[in-house]
């Protein structure tokens, strides 16, 4: 049944100190999808603008990535513009035109209410919970943010009480749990209701905690970052469509760290899909395999 992942399709303008795209295709579910399908089936529920080219539709379903939960509503699709300086591990938001997505109202179409595994990207809580109440799923896993932590912490709450892994960045881990301390506030996040936290740290690498356990990976060592937009969402589609394929035992949830990582690093390479788009699963492979001879991992 593979991965149903409900979030948001979109066009980024990003200027970088290595250049700068215009209107590039982006959005947490086209960044999860592009990384997820190299190990499992996935649907996408979203929303886009009569502007969304018909192009990356047909990209989208040739990579086994099932779009009918894709709806196209008049007006135009989600634009985010950015840019990053010096400090690649914080974006500065320039401005953010919500246009369909404003509306969004996630309906999801019969054949994806029953699946393996269910990520809730980063979108408002509410319609995380909307999703909740259409969607039977073996697995979920969630994604958020700040805005959301700081604005919605009730609804917030009620849905990460619902999920099995949750991933949050550093900085939002410390907001959601009041705790300094990333240790002392995966372990208060994993009372809330996941079995799984998974701490995005950006070029530090990523934190897995699963009950009394605890596995880190370094982010894979790269000489230059092009564009860093998307690779948290990457990382996700890394990690749960390595678990989709082979399982979530405490070996696999390691391995899936190194496969997020992996996918992560090729994405921030280039702007949008320039590089992840075209990458061979070999290349994947011989990455993964670098950070498990890295971290004596077998």
């Amino acid at each position: 049944m593979g991965i149903v992942v409900v979030g948001s399709l979109a066009f980024d303008s990003v200027k970088t100190p290595s250049g700068q795209a215009e209107r590039a295709l982006g959005g947490s579910a086209n960044y999860f999808s592009m990384a997820a399908h190299f190990f499992a089936s996935v649907k996408i529920v979203g929303v886009v603008g009569h502007d969304f080219p018909q192009e990356h539709m047909g990209y989208l379903s040739a990579r086994d990535i099932d779009i009918l939960g894709i709806t196209r509503e008049k007006g135009k699709t989600f634009h985010w513009r950015g840019e990053y300086n010096e400090n690649l591990n914080q974006a500065i938001t320039i401005a953010t035109e919500l246009n369909v997505f404003a509306d969004f109202s996630p309906k999801l179409p019969q054949h994806y209410r029953k699946t393996d595994l269910l990520f809730l990207a980063n979108i408002d809580p509410e319609l995380q919970e909307q999703v909740l109440r259409q969607c039977d799923a073996k697995l979920i896993a969630l994604d958020t943010m700040n805005y959301w932590i700081s604005s919605k912490p009730e609804a917030l709450k009620r849905v990460i009480s619902k999920v099995h892994i949750l991933f949050l960045n550093d900085a939002e881990l410390r907001q959601l749990t009041g705790e300094h301390n990333v240790v002392a506030a995966a372990k208060k996040a994993l009372t809330m209701g996941p079995h799984t936290v998974v701490v995005k740290r950006g070029e530090y690498g990523a934190a897995l905690f699963h009950g009394e356990q605890y596995f880190f990976t370094p982010a894979f060592p790269m000489e230059k970052v092009v564009d860093p937009t998307g690779a948290g969402d990457s990382f996700a589609g890394g990690f749960l469509g390595w678990i989709n394929k082979y399982g979530s035992s405490w070996k696999q949830l390691k391995h899936a760290m190194i496969a997020g990582t992996a996918l992560s690093s090729f994405v921030i390479e280039e702007f949008s899909f320039q590089h992840i788009g075209k990458l061979p699963y070999e290349l994947i492979e011989q990455r993964m395999q670098k950070m498990q001879s890295y971290l004596h991992l077998n």
